[in-house]
């Protein structure tokens, strides 16, 4: 999908946007009157029509994960009969927490501006199993094209791998080598020897079937076997059935006989250990070779950041997790205000040691409840020098203070950070090395204020235009403009805007050559497009403050409105 289109469909969603968490609420709250009054079939059915009503506005604004959340949400809600009784309740909790996720999703949606429903899979299938349905695969909403044929064992040396005599008995050693490895993975017992022993077994396996339809089948499962220690994939239920699935073709194999090795694996399978490798984001040769051969682009979610945008969804929402940014913040504030005041050179008391270590055991504690462990252990670390000052009676140097107060921006910063992405592994981990300057919030509040003064810049100079032309052409009333825009230009180069800043020089130099420097009255289409230039340029401005997508179309229309006035950017 292209910026433009992705731009369009998040101002598409933000115009109804007040409308979906409104109807949410409302399906929510029909639902919670039917629970307690269960022969209110008209509260039921309100609930009903308020998910199509949803669904409807997700199919108008394109966001699919919405779109079949609500459909599966529909199918359970008319399972429920007026007058449920308890063998119902299986059915009423799934609801629930469809919709409590829905809220969820609606959240990140609005924060993050993608729509992935392989995020909503978990609650999908909880909804379908409710109702008796089968589950989606984990590659339900993975695109590939299964038709074009991949040989799997090219990265596998065969040239020397001879026709196995003793197959039957091979085949037994092998498929009991498969059972077990597969058992310790149901169990969770010791999951890395046991996945060890699983790829050794589809080696032995591929190996066996040498040169026939079927040892595709054992080379994919030994390259994912491979992918998943290397990136420690998780071992979920769907991935143990997949699994299961598997072993059928090693019962053949003893059972059958090798008259079974001129099957092919289906579609359903391969397209599974395929997804596996896709969402592995391994690096291995052999992956990237199979997934290449396919056309298969790099996923926008690995295992481990889909792991960590569903913990996500399932987490606190962003009600909760601004009251609880406020509180902390407002903590972290007065630790700063100490800090400040010892930093200053103010003879230090050692009681002020003393309460900026409760301060930071209390953050700790709430960063340890939160699962942010590695910002927890920082606070920790910081506080255990607090407490060595305290006891000790030592003044800190100037260094040892500056290595807490870093601690502490550190923490805040994230903290700030938590409201718009939640409580994710990655926010933890922004404790350690260099912060990342793009994603600070310090950037993006000190970027809020610079284009809010630039936007303002631009609304003078119109203003300043306007008055000009309704005096009479007074050039009095343009006396600062060129001097307002230079200011503009300079700030947006320096936060990295160079294109726009050239757009500001050229519009600075047509209003000196054409407003100015003419005695004469100046072109309409001049001022027409000026007007245009102006404009356009003040909505990009306004995108590139971070409430908006970034619209890099409206710089194109102000470059090429000047360039039709002879006043190209260079």
């Amino acid at each position: 999908m292209t910026a433009a289109s992705v731009a369009a469909k998040a101002n598409s969603f933000e115009l109804v946007q007040s409308e979906i968490e409104t109807t949410v609420k409302q399906a929510e709250k029909n639902l919670e009157r039917f629970q307690e009054n269960r022969e209110s079939g008209e509260e039921l059915q309100n609930c009903i029509d308020f998910l199509n009503q949803l669904r409807g506005i997700f199919v108008l604004v394109e966001i699919q994960g919405g779109v079949l959340l609500c459909h599966e949400a529909v199918s359970v809600a008319n399972e429920v009969p007026v007058g449920a009784t308890d063998d119902k309740n299986n059915l009423l909790t799934s609801l629930n927490n469809a919709l409590f996720i829905l809220r969820r999703y609606i959240e990140y949606y609005q924060q993050s501006r993608q729509d992935h429903p392989e995020l909503l899979l978990p609650i999908i299938n909880e909804l379908r199993v409710a109702i008796k349905g089968k589950p989606f695969p984990d590659s339900h909403f993975f695109e590939i094209d299964m038709s074009k044929k991949v040989d799997y064992c090219a990265n596998f040396d065969t040239s020397d791998v001879t026709e196995i005599s003793d197959f039957d008995h091979r085949a037994r050693r092998l498929r009991h080598m498969y059972q077990v490895a597969l058992l310790g993975i149901i169990r969770d017992n010791n999951t890395e020897v046991s996945t060890k022993l699983l790829t050794r077994s589809a080696l032995g396996l591929s190996k066996l079937c040498v040169n026939t339809p079927l040892s595709g089948l054992w080379c994919l499962l030994a390259i994912v076997g491979q992918a998943v220690m290397d990136r420690q994939m998780e071992t979920t239920k769907s991935r143990k059935r997949l699994l299961m699935k598997i072993e059928r073709y090693t019962k053949e194999l003893v059972y059958v006989g090798k008259v079974v090795t001129s099957k092919t694996a289906p579609d359903s399978i391969l397209k599974e250990l395929l997804y596996l490798l896709a969402l592995s984001g391994s690096t291995n040769q052999e992956v990237v070779n199979i997934l290449n051969a396919y056309g298969v682009k790099p996923l926008a979610l690995n295992e481990q950041t889909l792991i960590s945008n569903r913990k996500r969804l399932f987490g606190p929402g962003a009600d909760v997790l601004r009251s609880l940014s406020g509180a902390l913040l407002e903590e972290i504030s007065q630790l700063k205000d100490k800090l400040d005041i010892i930093e200053r050179g103010i003879d230090p008391d050692v009681t002020d040691f003393s309460v900026i270590s409760t301060s930071l055991d209390k953050l700790t504690s709430t960063l340890v409840m939160l699962d942010l462990t590695q910002l927890a252990e920082l606070a920790s670390s910081q506080n255990t020098q607090l407490k060595a000052w305290s006891e000790g009676g030592k003044t800190p140097s100037e260094e040892e203070l500056i290595s807490v107060a870093n601690a502490v921006l550190n923490i805040e910063q994230a903290i700030k950070r938590f409201e718009e992405t939640g409580i994710t592994p990655e926010l933890d981990s922004s404790a350690l090395g260099k912060q990342v300057v793009e994603n600070s919030p310090y950037l993006s509040e000190a970027m809020i204020v610079v284009t809010g003064e630039a936007q303002s810049g631009i609304t003078l100079t119109k203003r300043a235009i306007t008055a000009f032309v309704e005096s009479n052409w007074d050039k009095m009333h343009l006396a600062n403009v060129n001097t307002t825009l230079n200011a503009v230009r300079g700030s947006m180069f320096i936060v990295g805007e160079e294109r726009l800043a050239a757009a500001l020089s050229a519009s600075a130099a047509c209003i000196e050559k054409e407003l100015l420097e003419k005695d004469s009255r100046p072109d309409e289409s001049i001022l027409d497009t000026l007007a245009d230039v102006l404009t356009s340029l003040e909505y990009y401005i306004e995108t590139i403050s971070g409430r908006e997508s970034v619209n890099a179309d409206l710089l194109s229309l102000a470059e090429e409105s000047l360039k039709s006035i002879n006043y190209p950017v260079c």
